[in-house]
């Protein structure tokens, strides 16, 4: 088996962030309730081959190079470690996933971590 790091992406300014600040407070509310049950039905189906349940990301992010540090927008708002056969198993893992089914998310990014 081998690891990967999911990247759960989640610009603030995406088209579905947009239409989620369009949602009247009511239907957010009902979408949450919904997404966080279907969250859980994920994370129980994947149990076996979740390494790491990863963590929510902070705000801000903080890019440094030769030009010095700058603020980024944020497009990043979780991360997960799972196990799979391949990377093609690993990201079949994600279809229709919550993050992005029901929440406002863009998407998910899956990356082999190397040995």
């Amino acid at each position: 088996m081998k690891t990967f790091l999911a990247l759960y992406t989640c610009a603030e300014d995406s088209q579905n962030h947009e239409a989620w600040k369009q949602l009247a407070p009511e239907v957010q509310k009902e979408r949450m309730q919904a997404g966080m049950a279907a969250r859980e039905q994920w994370l129980e189906k994947y149990k076996e081959q979740i390494v790491s349940q990863g963590s929510s990301l902070g705000e801000k992010t903080k890019f440094v190079d030769s030009h010095g540090v700058r603020d980024l927008p944020r497009q990043m708002g979780a991360f997960i470690v799972v196990r799979a056969q391949s990377h093609d198993e690993a990201a079949k893992m994600f279809l229709a996933h919550p993050h992005f089914a029901i929440f406002p998310g863009d998407g998910v990014q899956i990356i082999e971590c190397l040995d």
